[in-house]
């Protein structure tokens, strides 16, 4: 297309305009998880639908039990190009812990060290801004040609960073609505900094909390220390008892439908040429606390993992309380690959810890969500296609890269639509996404808006 070149120019010239338009976005505190943000996320939900209308998408806010959609649909009228959906998240994490901190999250700024100049905000990353590169890629080629050389159909939910509840009453909806040939999301990282990534592969999530009940009440740790259960030292107890020594999960059963990495892709990754020790000294640790004998990118990418996320129980003011608890809980989530279910898994994670609870302990299940992992095939012409626009604007082959997190709306746009992802993004390992200080470099938002572009035209010629 003789017209990208002035597209990607148009990107180049309009960047601070496109921060601006940015910044006005990150300003808007939309925590999904805490209803006391609830009129934040409908001002997102409406700022995003005015959004799209600015760059002749046609958008509407679509209330659902929780938190809006917005979905939007415009492009090429004339049938030529085939219709992609493009999705993102207008939510966000809390912003918590707010003493930690440099500046008040939702007052984004640019600070810049090494001359690397960084977007700084709740959301910079996760997913406003990587979200903003599609949009600031159309909004070059409307400007440019006057139309999106695609059909385009929009979805930006609202719930995403809280398990997306709403997400599967909505397609069963309004899933004609959305439907296309490919959906197109924006979420996932780079390989590093200068070598573009398309995620092939995503672990699925399941999370739990389970609550362990001794005493019928909080009790005086003299009066009643010996004979009385202390649930935080059961619970301790069962925690330990999910992890053997050598960093596997120690449930039966757990890894049932786990299969062994194939060469081909073993292959690939250990020609990415991780350095270990580099990428444990960036968080601070100098060894490995995962499964031994499994590289690190196949602990992160291809093995199911067990987390225990948070722990709640008896007294955790200033000095001393003398009390034996009568209740204490842990949050716990797993990340899933290849075939495992979800429902199975945790069958048998309560089975297992059944199993091992003393008796005259009370031991509940408060449930939650669960979603499966996903592979995508690299081989279909708009996968080829948009590795090559990768690789034009980068200078570099894209890796196909594994991606540790779950993106559960993959799942539902395959079991409820039939609908295929690509994923590509241009996030870095060191944007703290769902930590104090997120961040989201400004080349990465630049050079995003470039790459978007480029796949548009790509896209388009294919049809």
């Amino acid at each position: 297309m003789p017209e990208l070149d002035a597209v990607l120019a148009r990107i180049d010239a309009d960047l601070d305009h496109s921060l601006a338009r940015l910044f006005e976005f990150l300003r808007i505190a939309s925590v999904s998880t805490d209803p006391a943000f609830d009129a934040d996320c409908r001002k997102a939900a409406d700022w995003m639908a005015a959004a799209l209308g600015g760059i002749g998408i046609e958008a509407e806010v679509v209330p659902t039990k929780g938190k809006p959609m917005v979905v939007g649909r415009g492009g090429n009228g004339d049938g030529s190009a085939p219709p992609v959906l493009f999705y993102g998240h207008y939510d966000v994490q809390p912003p918590d812990p707010l003493d930690e901190w440099a500046a008040p999250p939702f007052e984004p700024r640019i600070e810049g060290e090494g001359g690397v100049a960084r977007i700084v905000a709740r959301g910079a990353c996760d997913d406003k801004g990587q979200l903003m590169t599609f949009l600031e890629a159309l909004r070059a080629w409307v400007h440019v040609t006057g139309a999106i050389p695609l059909n385009v159909k929009v979805l930006i939910e609202g719930e995403e960073e809280c398990g997306s509840p709403s997400l599967p009453g909505f397609l069963a909806e309004h899933g004609n609505a959305v439907k296309a040939d490919l959906a197109l999301i924006c979420d996932t990282a780079m390989w590093n900094r200068s070598t573009p990534a398309i995620s092939t592969r995503l672990r699925g999530l399941l999370t739990e909390e389970i609550v362990v009940t001794g005493p019928g009440r909080d009790l005086h740790s003299g009066m009643f220390g010996g004979p009385a259960w202390n649930p935080i030292r059961v619970l301790a107890g069962l925690l330990a008892s999910l992890h053997d020594a050598e960093g596997r999960v120690a449930v039966p059963g757990f890894y049932d439908s786990v299969d062994e990495l194939d060469e081909e892709t073993a292959a690939g990754w250990a020609g990415l040429g991780l350095d270990e020790a580099a990428f444990l000294a960036d968080i601070g640790q100098t060894s490995s606390g995962g499964e031994k004998g499994r590289t690190m990118l196949e602990q992160l990418w291809s093995r199911p993992t067990l987390e225990i996320n948070g722990i709640i129980g008896g007294y955790t003011g200033a000095g001393t309380k003398t009390v034996i608890p009568s209740r204490a809980s842990a949050k716990i989530t797993c990340r899933l690959v290849g075939r495992q279910e979800p429902d199975h898994v945790r069958s048998r994670l309560e089975a297992h810890l059944r199993r091992v609870v003393p008796e005259g302990v009370k031991l509940e299940f408060l449930g939650g969500l669960g979603s499966p992992a996903i592979e995508m095939a690299s081989d279909a012409p708009a996968f080829r296609a948009a590795r090559a626009a990768l690789a034009d604007e980068w200078g570099a082959e894209a890796a196909l890269i594994g991606c540790g997190g779950s993106i559960p709306i993959v799942d539902s746009f395959k079991r409820h639509l039939a609908m295929d992802s690509l994923l590509v993004g241009f996030a870095l390992d060191d944007d703290r996404v769902h930590s104090p200080n997120e961040k989201y470099n400004v080349e990465s938002f630049r050079k995003g808006a470039r790459s978007w572009a480029r796949i548009i035209g790509a896209l388009a010629r294919l049809g």
